[in-house]
């Protein structure tokens, strides 16, 4: 193998290791701009999804702290529960 040879096969070896580790980058959410300083991702669509539900959990501990410091007589427990789950 000549000199020149070797320096391509160098070469080629470098720009697919880093098409390699510009993808495995992307597919993980981290990003760069042409300097290579890193930028601020986007929300993805997983991400949304997860401040969703995490606001319904707050509102469901929200209720069950209602249904137990909430010293009504006029309702029981059980009625009002079902009354909650109607919703």
């Amino acid at each position: 193998m000549s000199l020149w040879s070797a320096i391509v096969v160098i070469v080629l070896i470098i720009a697919v290791t880093q098409m390699m580790r510009a993808r495995h980058n992307a597919s993980a959410g981290f990003a760069t701009d042409k300097d290579g300083q890193p930028i601020a991702r986007q929300g993805s669509g997983e991400e949304e999804q997860l401040r969703a539900e995490i606001a319904e959990l707050k509102e469901r501990v929200r209720v069950l702290e209602r249904i137990a410091t909430d010293e009504r007589q006029k309702l029981g427990l059980a009625e009002e529960i079902e009354l909650l789950r109607d919703r």
